[in-house]
């Protein structure tokens, strides 16, 4: 069989269980004796090595399989789960990520690294070797015995109205891969519930070191009946015996309930429920696999683009009820309205993903990092619930990887340091999200040295970014802003943590890039908090629309702080720079036709103009315009590679007469 097409699909859900064992092994590296973390993290393993054996990729089934073994040390209590075991484990998920790039890149080489196979081999040499099948039928047929963390799993169980089941299989006697049968099996099994254990065990079933039967203790909330059914759909597979254990398996010893639980042999015969509500139990358990459909993103953004054009054309429908006064051409544009933002809500939502998806790759980073750098780092992570549209989230994960090795390379003190300052030894890194209003607010946080603004100073006036006027004249905020110049830093050092030459200038410009901003918050001694805002979107978006000129031009309404209107003589000159008072403050003035380079409008002294105030960060600045049209939903188009970077300009939209308009680029402008 061709598996060629189902490349995509096993990387991107390969790549899903990587970042699931990455984080609960660090869970784990806290809480070693969490059994639930630990059965979590060998199921993981198990299903990664079955998809890799189906796809064919021997290198990663056998590191897989490797790891496997590994971690059936930790639930044996045969090895204990210390920092350096942990670390080689790590060490395989990062290998085995670079062989999925490598497959992703359908390149002959994949990155296979052997010495981890022998390190982990070596590891399981130092356990206590499991159990081999060596007599014929004696596995299969022997009594099981439960360690103390299969025992807590099975009571565990039990108290939440699961039924532990020991299931004998058998093979038909001319089955000749009767590891792949047993594959199969397992893969079976698992839509029904958990495997707790196995006789022989899953190496021997796998190196086929077993007769024609084997054994498996399944918890369901199935009945027999539906697990017998399932088996016996695979070819050569039949359902030798099924049977309840009972609570009193303390001492290993299985025991059968006596009622509706008898032996089976060929065709069953056990009690089960009515017709009617076998049914439904069975359509319950395979209903859980429809709840998610893995869906391209293309077809996303065509869907979303779509719903955009239906916003068009809703808005074009308006002007022309509105023109020719067709009272039931509205109302039923006011039905098709909402119509349209209900979809366009469903689509939104469709669209959005939990920042987590970003955030689950940074403990790892932390830990080695701190440990690298001899920091002992507390890292918490808040809101990963949070979501952000799709698009965002693929962009973010660059600027946030800078700001936490910024924090942890030149935030936070080494233990000595903080010791030395009366500080706990245990330094505090906080990576939040939550949702304010139409924007997501990521904040970037650490209690450790903060700037010093003065060495900032120095630094900018030494390497030509301010005059020493200017460096005196400016307030800290104005100086922190410094730090997002190009080529700025107040590392003398070049190293591989932090100061690769890829500066806060490309975390400021990527985020701008996003329609967002960042702002920076420092206290010398206390600690530095990175504050991203972000928009919810960016296919869909409020604005006002304003003309400059004979041109309309959209101004993103999560800019605006309100709108006002002066006079001519009202317009005061401070130091060659335009300004007024709004409420007894100063705001400095832009003329939207000089910057755009547009045809100006003539006025006389009695005519109004029309002041957008408009806020960037701390900075509220007054674009001059000459109408104000209103608010109005718009969708936004690229302007193409070729308009692509014209200062001032963010893209395009298509009014509802079909006329094109300019997106303001705000970050830009002031």
């Amino acid at each position: 069989m061709d598996l060629s097409h189902y490349i995509d699909l096993f990387i991107a859900e390969a790549n899903e269980h990587l970042e699931s064992l990455n984080n609960n092994l660090l869970q784990l590296e806290k809480n070693p004796d969490d059994t639930g973390i630990l059965n979590e993290i060998f199921r993981t393993a198990h299903t990664l090595k079955g998809m890799a054996a189906t796809m064919g990729f021997e290198r990663i089934t056998s590191l897989s399989h490797e790891m496997e073994n590994a971690l059936a040390l930790f639930k044996n209590g045969k090895l204990a789960v210390t920092p350096e075991v942990i670390d080689l484990l790590l060490k395989c998920l990062d290998n085995l990520a670079e062989m999925l790039k490598g497959v992703e890149e359908r390149r002959e080489d994949t990155g296979f690294s052997p010495e981890l196979l022998t390190a982990l081999r070596e590891i399981a040499a130092s356990g206590e070797a499991a159990p081999s099948f060596s007599q014929e039928g004696s596995a299969s047929e022997g009594e099981m015995e439960f360690n103390e963390y299969e025992k807590s799993v099975l009571n565990s169980a039990r108290q939440s109205d699961y039924i532990p089941y020991r299931i004998k299989i058998d093979l038909a006697p001319e089955t000749v891969m009767k590891s792949v049968r047993a594959y199969m099996v397992f893969r079976c099994l698992e839509d029904f519930g958990q495997i707790i254990k196995c006789l022989p065990p899953v190496q021997d079933l796998e190196e086929e070191k077993f007769d024609n039967s084997f054994q498996v203790v399944l918890v369901s909330r199935h009945e027999e009946r539906e697990i017998i059914e399932a088996l016996e759909g695979i070819s050569e597979v039949r359902v030798g015996t099924i049977e309840r254990l009972t609570g009193d398996d303390s001492c290993g010893a299985s025991k059968t309930e006596d009622a509706g639980n008898k032996r089976l042999s060929g065709a069953p015969s056990v009690s089960v429920r009515s017709g009617q509500n076998s049914s439904q139990d069975n359509f319950t358990s395979h209903s859980l696999h429809l709840k998610t459909v893995r869906v391209e993103s293309e077809r996303l953004d065509d869907l979303m683009n779509l719903v955009g054009e239906l916003v068009i054309n809703k808005t074009r429908l308006e002007q022309i009820g509105s023109t020719h006064h067709l009272t039931d051409l509205l109302d039923a544009i006011e039905q098709m309205g909402r119509l349209i933002a209900d979809l366009q809500t469903i689509v939104m939502k469709v669209r959005m993903v939990p920042v987590g998806q970003v955030f689950n790759r940074f403990p790892r980073m932390v830990r080695d990092l701190s440990r690298e750098l001899n920091k002992d780092v507390s890292f918490i992570m808040e809101g990963e619930e949070t979501e952000l549209d799709r698009t965002l989230i693929d962009e973010i994960g660059e600027p946030l990887v800078h700001l936490i090795r910024n924090a942890l390379d030149h935030g936070i003190e080494t233990i000595e340091e903080r010791t030395a300052k009366g500080k706990p030894a245990t330094a505090l890194l906080r990576l939040a999200a939550r949702q304010e209003g139409n924007n997501v607010i990521i904040e970037v946080e650490d209690d450790g040295a903060g700037m010093d603004l003065g060495a900032i100073r120095e630094k900018a006036v030494s390497k030509g970014f301010l005059t020493p006027k200017e460096a005196e004249l400016l307030g800290d905020k104005e100086v922190l802003n410094v730090i997002f110049q190009p080529g700025f830093s107040t590392c003398d050092a070049v190293n591989d943590i932090s100061g690769r030459g890829v500066g806060m200038d490309v975390v400021k410009s990527k985020i701008e890039s996003l329609n967002g901003h960042v702002d920076i918050e420092t206290r010398k001694g206390r600690g530095t908090k990175v504050k991203i805002v972000l928009p919810l979107t960016l296919a869909i978006i409020q604005a006002l629309l304003v003309t400059v000129g004979e041109e309309h031009y959209a101004i993103p309404l999560n800019y605006i702080d309100e709108t006002t209107f002066i006079f001519p003589d009202q317009i005061k000159k401070v130091q060659n720079q335009e300004v007024m008072l709004l409420r007894g403050s100063v705001l400095p003035l832009i003329r939207l036709d000089q910057r755009l380079d547009v045809p100006v409008v003539k006025k006389t002294a009695e005519d109004e103009l029309y002041v957008v105030v408009v806020r960037k960060e701390e900075r509220r600045v007054g674009l001059i315009v000459d109408h104000l049209i209103g608010q109005q939903e718009i969708v936004i188009k690229s302007l193409g590679s070729l308009l692509a970077g014209i200062p001032g300009i963010a893209g395009a939209t298509i009014l509802g007469n079909g006329q094109v308009s300019v997106i303001l680029d705000i970050d830009s402008l002031i």
